[in-house]
């Protein structure tokens, strides 16, 4: 990601298959990847925010491959902003395969905090960096989709992406290697 140098925040918006999203910046690092209201309405900036596309070049051609199904790993650097279970949280989904997915109960184990199902679910709505920690590879424990907050229609159509990809190219994959959280 090339670094703004003045620290402000920047913004920039991509269509996907699952609807235009919202990514945003600061320094050299991405801490937001928002999804489009249910009405196609892209989601609206921080306050302050400036459009720049440039500073988000590189996030933004990754979050591309990875819809073309190239992709299996982002490399760029996150920053993601909550409590420190939040982000025990958002660890553990960076650490679910790329094309699977996992029950909450089972996150909540992975993490160490086996019980906590209720309190994982919240902190994975409470995401801010939607996709790139990875939020959709959750579950509910009966196999049903569970909730999403971008919607259980972009849910599934994320979850079929990745497990097609991963077929195709028969690999399991963290969905990060460099991340600040």
């Amino acid at each position: 990601m090339t670094t703004d140098r003045s620290g402000r925040r920047v913004h920039a918006y991509l269509a996907t298959p699952v609807g235009i999203l919202l990514a945003e910046g600061e320094g050299e690092a991405l801490v937001g990847l928002s999804f489009a209201g249910r009405d196609g309405t892209p989601a609206s900036p921080a306050e302050g925010s400036v459009e720049d596309e440039r500073v988000l070049a590189e996030p933004l051609q990754q979050l591309e491959a990875y819809f073309e199904g190239s992709l299996l790993r982002f490399t760029f650097p996150l920053r993601p902003r909550g409590t420190e279970f939040q982000k025990q949280v958002w660890g553990g989904l960076l650490r679910i395969p790329y094309g699977e997915a996992i029950s909450y109960a089972e996150l909540a184990r992975r993490i160490g905090r086996p019980g906590s199902a209720r309190a994982v679910g919240t902190a994975n709505g409470r995401n801010p960096i939607a996709i790139i920690i990875p939020c959709h590879r959750v579950i509910a424990a009966n196999g049903t989709l569970g909730g999403f907050g971008g919607g259980l229609d972009r849910k599934q159509w994320l979850l079929n992406h990745e497990r097609s990809v991963a077929a195709e190219h028969g690999a399991e994959s963290p969905a990060l290697s460099a991340v600040g959280v």
